[in-house]
């Protein structure tokens, strides 16, 4: 195994890991900065309110894409056991 081909199996490993955690990340940063201009403009300060949402979005988020997400997570973890024997030869 080269030097090469590790370099190249870890950036395509990092990403798939940018892209499974994309849609979650920036799904809860919109949430959190909608709730926070909330709460500056009504001066509500209570933790719950922005965390609750964002457990709800996350979960909604993960029911929506968790089939896509799982399936390239399915086809990358395939791919590298399929290309196991190239890399050791």
């Amino acid at each position: 195994m080269t030097p090469e081909t590790v370099i190249t199996l870890g950036q395509r490993a990092l990403e798939l890991a940018t892209l499974l955690s994309a849609p979650v990340l920036l799904a809860s940063l919109v949430v959190g900065v909608l709730i926070s201009l909330f709460q500056a403009a009504t001066q509500i300060n209570e933790m719950t309110l922005s965390f609750v949402p964002k457990l709800l979005v996350v979960v909604l988020i993960l029911l929506l894409a968790g089939p896509w997400m799982l399936e390239l997570l399915v086809d990358f973890t395939r791919n590298l056991f399929k290309e196991i024997p190239n890399m050791i030869g």
